[in-house]
């Protein structure tokens, strides 16, 4: 008989499962394979063994190589991935608690390619090919593989990419943080600003510029307001900055966006709607909007 060993420190159930369902493919295809479980230590291992008469091909080696590889490469990029992400977290961030160490973890997910949904994308099918590769290489030398082994010392490159992602996860993490102690900084700014005019309309104009108009749609021209302006355009014109200053210092009741869908809401826009967060709505569609 013709067997390869797999060996884990955990999650050996899983390994038996996703096992168990691709020798099922192999019987498909005319070859006997059983499946024998062992344990050396503290490893758990799960043997898979062609049995006599399970087929003449010439290639039944490597697609039996090839049925495993698939195998554990789908288990090293599901289960074992998270594990690693985790472990990763907690030993060099040990000063976040839990629920940060969570929202890292799901930064990281998505530099690694998956989705909101969690499907992957073509990063992780990219990973897939190359760790399936390593793993083909292997076991055409060699009948037994340990998972955790394999991984530290055969897929470094990948355990850089990790390591990568969790950084990148990390500053998200820092730059989201900062960025909702400053929209509850401007919140509270809000809220104890006296409302200096009832209605705002904000008009959108092409090259990131924005309009401000009063309650008859005309163009808001408040005393109070030049130096501010002169401030926020000492230097390069930055109309996000200014939009935000000038609608924090008007503290208007009702704020209407115009031209809302023209391209995806940025930055500005979403920090409007956290800001002012009740007295904002978007225009569905009249004559300014089309006047730009």
């Amino acid at each position: 008989m013709t067997g390869i060993s797999i060996g884990t420190a955990r999650h050996i159930d899983l390994i038996r499962f996703r096992l168990g369902r691709e020798m099922k493919n192999l019987e498909k295809e005319g070859l006997k394979v059983s499946l024998k479980e062992s344990s050396a230590g503290r490893f758990n291992f799960v043997s898979c063994q062609i049995m006599p008469g399970g087929g003449q091909r010439e290639d039944i080696q490597a697609i039996f190589r090839h049925h495993i590889a698939r195998s554990l490469s789908d288990l090293i990029l599901g289960q074992w991935q998270q594990l690693l992400l985790k472990d990763m977290i907690r030993e060099n961030y040990y000063y976040f608690n839990e629920e940060e160490r969570q929202n890292i973890f799901k930064y990281a997910l998505g530099h690694l390619g998956y989705g909101k949904s969690g499907q992957k994308g073509g990063y992780q099918r990219l990973f897939k090919k190359k760790i399936m590769d390593k793993i083909l290489d292997f076991l055409r030398q060699n009948n037994q593989i340990i998972v955790e082994g394999f991984i530290r010392f055969r897929l470094k490159d990948y355990m850089e990419e990790l390591e990568q992602a969790v950084e990148r996860a990390v500053d998200d993490f820092l730059m989201e943080r900062e960025y909702q102690e400053f929209i509850q900084l401007l919140k509270y700014f809000v809220e104890i600003q006296e409302s200096r005019v009832e209605l705002v309309h904000v008009l959108r104009l092409p090259g990131g510029a924005f309009r401000l108009l009063d309650d008859q749609k005309q163009v808001l021209r408040v005393d109070y307001l030049e130096n501010l302006f002169i401030d926020l355009t000492d230097g390069e014109i930055n109309y996000e900055d200014m939009l935000i200053s000038t609608l924090i210092t008007l503290a208007p009741k009702h704020i209407v966006i115009h031209n809302a869908d023209s391209g995806q809401k940025n930055t500005v826009m979403e920090t409007i709607y956290l800001v002012f967060w009740g007295r904002v709505r978007e225009c569905t569609g009249c004559p300014l909007c089309q006047k730009k």
